[in-house]
């Protein structure tokens, strides 16, 4: 495989991302779940608040990977952080240093952006995943609980005084 180089992504790849959002639902086991498309994409990525970044991993033959990834910000530190949403690389092209490149380039925009950290969720039985982030130096967060409101529960609750 060729050197890979990092970028932001622009609006002119959208159909990439779009593609790469679909095999990372695929790879998942949630692609019931996928509802994006290229419109909401270009709206919530490129328009006039753009909800999250993203950083794709190009080679001379194509896109190889893409990270996903929205500020956060920390109360116990007083700065921001850097949440990563996805981080997804093609099957053929892993294990060739894409998923390195892509959270160093994370890191170092974290890091020039003044942020303390970079927190993500990995699924529990992704175990390539969670092995390539303890070889990183990450750890997990094992004392605390994800949790969701989406759907009928986000509406019920959003409107519970209406």
């Amino acid at each position: 495989m060729s050197a890979t180089r990092i970028r932001s992504a622009s609006e002119t790849d959208i159909a990439v991302i779009l593609d790469l959002i679909r095999q990372l639902a695929e790879y998942e086991q949630l692609a019931h779940e996928m509802a994006a498309t290229e419109e909401r994409l270009r709206e919530t990525l490129f328009g006039s608040k753009p909800a999250a970044e993203v950083l794709l991993a190009d080679n001379d033959l194509e896109c190889a990977g893409f990270a996903v990834f929205f500020a956060t910000y920390s109360t116990f530190l007083a700065q921001p952080g850097i949440y990563l949403e996805d981080l997804y690389v093609r099957p053929h092209a892993r294990g060739k240093g894409v998923g390195s490149a892509l959270l160093q380039r994370l890191a170092e925009i974290a890091v020039e952006r003044g942020c303390g950290r970079i927190e993500w969720g990995v699924l529990d039985w992704n175990e390539p995943s969670i092995q390539f982030y303890k070889r990183l130096g990450a750890a997990p967060l094992n004392d605390w609980t994800k949790y969701r409101l989406t759907g009928k529960a986000l509406d019920r609750l959003a409107f519970k005084g209406e």
